[in-house]
Formats: C-alpha cells, sequence, structure tokens
C-alpha cells in the first residue's frame, strides 16, 4: 500500500527549485574558467605527437620518394595515388603524388611503411577550405609546419 504524503505549500511553485538552479548556473558562469580560445589570437597548443598536413622530405631540392608504392598499399582510406616514372639515371620517383584530404584519416601508417623516411605528418592543424582538398606533390614539397 502507497502512502501519499502531502507537500509543502510552497513546492507547488517549485521556487526553491528555481533559485538553486540559477545558483548553479551562475556558480558555473562566474567561477569556473571558460574552455573557449579565441581562434585568431590564441592557439590550441597540440602534442609533438600530433599528426596534422602531409609534406615529403627533400634532400638537395630532390625528393626523398622513390615511388615505391608502400605508403598507397598500407593506406586503409586509399587516400594516396602516385604515378611513377625514371630518371635519366634509372632511379623511379613519383611523378604524381596525390593526397585525397578528405579521405584521409592521418592515422600515419603512411609515414611508418616509408622505407626512405620520406612522407612525413606535420603539425600544420588548420586545414578548413570550401571545397575538395587534393595535394598534389608540389604542394606536399613545399609545406612543413614546424617539424
Amino acid at each position: 500500500m502507497l502512502i501519499k504524503r502531502k507537500a509543502p505549500w510552497w513546492n507547488v511553485f517549485y521556487l526553491i527549485e528555481v533559485i538553486s538552479g540559477l545558483l548553479i548556473t551562475m556558480k558555473h558562469f562566474l567561477f569556473k574558467k571558460t574552455a573557449t580560445l579565441q581562434f585568431p589570437e590564441e592557439r590550441r597548443e597540440y602534442s609533438d605527437r600530433y599528426r596534422g598536413l602531409h609534406y615529403i622530405k627533400t634532400v638537395n631540392n630532390v625528393e626523398n620518394c622513390t615511388a615505391c608504392m608502400l605508403c598507397p598499399t598500407v593506406c586503409p582510406a586509399e587516400c594516396i595515388h602516385i604515378v611513377a616514372e625514371e630518371r635519366a639515371d634509372k632511379e623511379k620517383y613519383p611523378a604524381r603524388f596525390e593526397i585525397d584530404l578528405l579521405r584521409c584519416c592521418f592515422c600515419g601508417m603512411c609515414e611508418e611503411a616509408c622505407p626512405k623516411d620520406a612522407i612525413k605528418l606535420s603539425n600544420i592543424y588548420e586545414m578548413a577550405q570550401v571545397e575538395r582538398i587534393v595535394l598534389e606533390k608540389d604542394v606536399l614539397l613545399d609545406q612543413r609546419g614546424g617539424k
């Protein structure tokens, strides 16, 4: 058998609950540090292990990549496309090297699989664009990102 108790008259207006809720809101509003960053002026600090935009390392203005096709092979997103050609000294090089950033999951497997340590992931994290981003070889050779 359920016993019904009569509530006090002030609980009908929920005044105490409303005031306690407002006190909690004001406590968070006035005394807590905000988590918002004012982006162009304040930059977020990421760890050294952050994986951002890709780049290709060069030695004496010649890319390290030998177009061995290991990075497109291990890429789970299949976002890397390489077209290989030969130089005059019978060494392979990538004539076209493209990375589709919309498909890339930034896992770093391409960086780990490269035997020549040619492809790297920088710490550039500003990648917002209006249109589809496909990084080509000339862009990959230019950007560094502080590494």
